[in-house]
């Protein structure tokens, strides 16, 4: 059984966007921070940092954040880029403001491009996101594809042969499995994660995608019901969905 770690709470919520230590003391002062029902008389008291910590702290009257280890789906909406530094929208822009000053920070668990819309995965947890994006986890990623003109036919055979070369590169693709929807619409679920590759795999068919959209990572689908821009915070049972080692812990 794993240790619980332990974190000054004046740290705890500095590191978590809620200000700097000098601020969080001025909170537990004015007699804002509660545990269990009671004030907190002392920021530097040494708090649990245990998965129920939200549900058992207030802050001004309101649930704690989710502590670190963080987990969470977005319906990433189209135009967004999934960047700290680029210019125009991006992704972190739709969490809240003290989110985004949190550290660990919370990065992208792979990325979607500025024109492909979907289900993008997102963590503070160092371990998960590397665990997630290891060509050894062989998670695999499932997209709906629009094309601008109808398909030829073997593209499904082509796909799954695992010979295909994108052009510039000297490795042909992993395999992939196609389902056809209509005549210029499929689906894509792909094991690997090159640039543009599904865009460039019906390029070199001689097609374009025009439209892009990843409903699937492994066994966790994109909820309908979650709309663009939303997000959602992801339990263990999600989390095994997306890792099955991580139900077994194995």
């Amino acid at each position: 059984m794993s240790k619980v770690p332990t974190l000054r709470l004046d740290r705890l919520l500095a590191n978590m966007g809620y200000g700097s230590r000098r601020e969080v003391q001025s909170l537990v002062n004015a007699g804002l921070v509660t545990l269990d029902g009671a004030e907190v008389e002392d920021a530097d008291r040494r708090i649990a940092v245990t998965r129920d910590l939200s549900e058992r702290m207030r802050i001004q009257g309101k649930p704690l954040d989710p502590p670190p280890g963080l987990a969470l789906m977005l319906h990433k909406p189209l135009g967004v880029t999934c960047s700290h530094k680029e210019a125009g929208p991006l992704v972190y822009g739709l969490l809240p403001d003290r989110w985004r000053r949190r550290d660990p920070a919370i990065s992208t668990i792979g990325r979607l491009d500025k024109d492909t819309s979907g289900l993008l995965l997102m963590t503070d947890d160092g371990n998960l996101l590397h665990r997630v994006i290891s060509p050894r986890a062989n998670i695999s990623k499932r997209y709906r594809v629009d094309l601008e003109r109808p398909l030829r036919g073997d593209e499904a055979e082509i796909f799954a042969s695992g010979t295909l070369m994108l052009e510039s590169e000297d490795k042909p693709l992993l395999p992939a499995r196609m389902e056809v929807i209509s005549e210029t619409s499929a689906y894509l679920t792909l094991t690997e994660g090159r640039y543009h590759q599904v865009r460039r795999m019906f390029a070199a068919l001689g097609n374009h995608v025009a439209a892009l959209h990843r409903d699937r990572i492994g066994g966790l689908n994109l909820p309908e019901d979650l709309g663009p821009g939303q997000y959602r915070l992801l339990g263990e049972a999600d989390l095994a969905l997306l890792l099955p080692s991580l139900a077994t812990g194995a």
